[in-house]
């Protein structure tokens, strides 16, 4: 374990540099309030990563995430945007000092010993089951939904056609299908692809997990595919080539800049909604900046609207989501939304913890955060369970993309998780019993 002094020091230095921004965010300097941050953020990034040896290490993804999200809302480049509130200031600050408390607090136990994942047919075969059932399902469901609404996406001219396809209950399905990616990264660790049913299942598996996302004019989706199965690759190959992740990003851009065409918005109505202060701004500058940047905009326009708290009523949403009761109780879930505009409606993390409970809230919400992916980043090294590595990809990818939504007041995350510890207890089973079997025997 860390020693008490190493950890101030740490945290003492985006503290310092969280103190120079807030002065110069108050002075007006903008630009340097938001190059300080950004560059915290960074320099932590690479300790934390570098201490850990694991480029997906999830504090180093929170920080790179939350304070280099800071730094880029920080910059001010919007119309929309205005200076933050000190209550907002104060909950940034404890977020990321929260956070920091439960990781400590939830790595404490006893460095795991690190365990490769071995060959394992029985594994292999259990996940192939795994991915060809996700994808029979996931097609299953699409067309279903095609059908009941009566259009793809991708081949309607309405803007947002994307939001409207939807069956409640039946598109947690479809979209589980972009889980598939990353269980076949699981496969190729610890199988053989031997045969050629083998290998069609997989390729048509996989083109559907990306197919899915594309028909449904979803970016987001499709990313969060790519993602997951680059985290799960580095965290059980340990290894991967900038050159291959810069081939990926590649690919993935004129695929992303299609969907935003299909969507129908063209450079006129995204600079007409982003009301950027420089009116010749680069499209491809100032779309990813917006989409970091409102995050925390619409955090702080939300501090200065809200008038009464609603004590758990919105984290509390995917129960009344996944349970039916939203639909029998439309009250439960009838709260206003604060956005600096109608379009841009994505959120911070914390979004709903503040809304929930304020200040005391977001701090306790983070320390739990925390504790949580400290407590997978020390699990996962002893596991054997390769299913396992799906557990901490999602929270990867959630950490790196805190500033984007309440993703834990979101009925989809949880739904994803459930379905990962179905997988987790259907690949391992019989390995955890035969462990149980030899640790009772005083056996190894």
């Amino acid at each position: 374990m860390k020693k008490q002094g190493e950890i101030i020091r740490e945290y003492g230095v985006y503290t310092l540099a969280f103190l120079v921004s807030y002065l110069a965010s108050c002075a007006g300097l903008y630009y340097l309030a938001g190059l300080v941050l950004m560059a915290a953020a960074v320099c932590l990034y690479v300790h934390w990563s570098k201490e850990d040896e694991n480029l997906t290490e999830l504090r180093a993804l929170f920080t790179l995430a939350w304070v280099g999200g800071q730094g880029i809302a920080c910059l001010k480049l919007s119309r929309l945007q205005s200076d933050w509130l000190p209550v907002t200031w104060l909950c940034f600050f404890l977020i990321y000092i929260g956070f920091g408390i439960g990781y400590e607090w939830g790595g404490k136990k006893q460095e795991a010993v690190r365990r490769e994942l071995c060959k394992d047919e029985v594994q292999a075969g259990r996940l192939l089951v795994c991915i060809t059932g996700l994808a029979a399902v996931s097609l299953a469901c699409f067309v279903f939904e095609a059908v009941r609404v009566g259009f793809i996406p991708l081949f309607s001219k309405e803007p947002h056609a994307y939001s409207y396809f939807h069956v409640s209950g039946v598109h947690y399905f479809t979209i589980s299908c972009i889980l598939i990616p990353a269980i076949t990264v699981l496969f190729f660790k610890v199988g053989d692809m031997k045969g050629r049913k083998e290998k069609t299942v997989l390729l048509l598996a996989n083109i559907e997990a990306v197919a899915v996302p594309v028909l449904c004019v979803s970016r987001f989706q499709l990313l969060f595919a790519v993602g997951f199965a680059v985290v799960t690759y580095v965290m059980v190959f340990h290894s991967i080539r900038l050159r291959t992740l810069g081939m990926l990003l590649v690919a993935l851009i004129p695929v992303y800049v299609i969907l935003t065409v299909f969507r129908h918005h063209d450079v006129a109505y995204l600079n007409g909604i982003f009301e950027m202060k420089y009116e010749k701004m680069p499209i491809f500058i100032t779309q990813p900046y917006m989409y970091v940047a409102n995050n925390f905009e619409n955090f702080n326009c939300m501090a200065e609207q809200l008038t009464q708290h609603s004590f758990g009523m919105r984290m509390l949403f995917p129960v009344f989501a996944l349970t039916g009761l939203k639909f029998v109780f439309p009250q439960l879930t009838s709260f206003a939304v604060y956005l600096t505009k109608p379009e841009l409606t994505t959120l911070t993390m914390f979004y709903d913890a503040y809304y929930d409970f304020g200040v005391p809230g977001v701090f306790l919400f983070a320390v739990l955060l925390g504790g949580a992916a400290g407590r997978i980043a020390k699990t996962i090294k002893g596991c054997s369970n390769p299913a396992a590595y799906l557990f901490y990809g999602q929270i990867a990818i959630y950490m790196g993309l805190a500033f984007f939504t309440t993703w834990f007041s979101n009925p989809t995350t949880w739904f994803w998780l459930a379905l990962t510890g179905m997988m987790y207890c259907f690949v391992g089973y019989e390995k955890d019993k035969t462990w149980r079997k030899r640790e009772k025997n005083g056996t190894r």
